[in-house]
């Protein structure tokens, strides 16, 4: 006799929890719960699963933190001691692709952990949020992946938490990998994995210390004034930079100061491709900014390497470990 995976469901809310108030004068917000959630996806009876769901919060995906997700991946550990073989997560699309790389950097254990949500709320026709969420727990239930970290699945498409990113404010298949593309997708019913993912380097949990990381964008003509007194303020900095890795040469001088006093991490803007270490050489190139002590995000966006970088100093990582991470 064959042994049922068990999935376990933890939902935190978002769109696909979405139902009106009951005051026309409000729009959406999150009101499902696990179960409600569950009970709408067509088929699901059908599969050879053990479901159980927990209902971790109710809200939307521009307010969860660091702290969430880090509570959030311990649940995950303690849950896989007791049994479950795979983990499905729904939440708000709006920051999946940073909750979903951050649970990647926490989670060490095989049992895959499979983020999913909806773009169009239940009551809006067209919901995607069953056929979601029905792919997901397809995903999470399957052996094929074991070992993958954790996955994002949205509109039958399988994206590595690495590389996914939400391309499209509204629009259905909102979630895209550009640097890498999709590793796989569900067919028939089950996962079809075409790639597999270098294996994360995982960051300890519990998370030691509070610490601040800013993100700072450049942009034509900026004349840099966010970067003074930066390191005062901060335990950590990005900088979203032009093409492979270039600011303003008038950055260069007070970067180089920021960067005496915290880690420094430039990241490309573009959302595709790696920072160059050795093509450019001219005043804020990345040839420049390295030798001033800042770190190449390489192919990890700005967001995420602002991810990367939080979640090593809130563990306590020094600055020669924090180098290594990105490297």
């Amino acid at each position: 006799m064959s042994h049922r995976p068990e999935v376990h469901l933890l939902a935190l809310g978002g769109t696909i929890a979405m139902a009106p108030s009951g005051d026309e004068t409000k729009g959406v917000e999150p009101q499902l719960g696990a179960a409600e959630l569950l009970a709408a996806v067509p088929r699901l009876s059908d599969l050879d699963v053990n479901l159980r769901f927990t209902d971790v919060s109710k809200k939307p995906g521009a307010s969860l933190s660091v702290d969430d997700v880090a509570a959030l991946a311990q649940m995950i550990a303690e849950s896989e001691q007791e049994g479950a073989s795979g983990f499905v997560v729904t939440q708000g699309t709006d920051t999946i692709e940073e909750t979903a790389y951050l649970l990647d950097l926490f989670h060490a254990g095989q049992a895959p952990v499979i983020v999913t949500g909806a773009m169009r709320h239940p009551s809006m026709p067209g919901a995607d949020g069953p056929a979601n969420l029905l792919a997901a727990v397809q995903a999470a239930a399957s052996t094929d992946s074991r070992g993958m970290g954790c996955l994002v699945v949205f509109s039958d498409h399988i994206h590595a938490a690495r590389f996914v990113r939400k391309e499209h404010a509204t629009a259905p298949g909102a979630f895209a990998s550009p640097h890498a593309g999709p590793i796989g997708y569900i067919t028939e019913g089950a996962p079809r994995l075409l790639l597999t993912p270098a294996p994360q380097q995982h960051v300890p949990l519990p998370l030691l210390r509070p610490a601040r990381v800013a993100l700072i964008t450049a942009g034509l003509g900026d004349d840099g004034e966010l970067l003074h007194g930066l390191g005062d303020r901060f335990d950590g900095a990005v900088i979203a930079a032009f093409g492979a890795g270039h600011v303003p040469q008038d950055w260069a001088d007070p970067l180089e100061k920021v960067a005496e006093q915290i880690p420094v991490v430039f990241a490309s803007r573009t959302g595709a491709g790696s920072t160059a270490r050795n093509t450019y050489g001219f005043a804020g190139s990345e040839r420049d900014l390295l030798r001033r002590g800042l770190i190449a995000a390489r192919d990890l966006d700005p967001y995420k390497a602002r991810l990367l970088l939080l979640a090593h100093l809130r563990a306590g990582t020094d600055r020669n470990g924090i180098s290594a991470a990105f490297a």
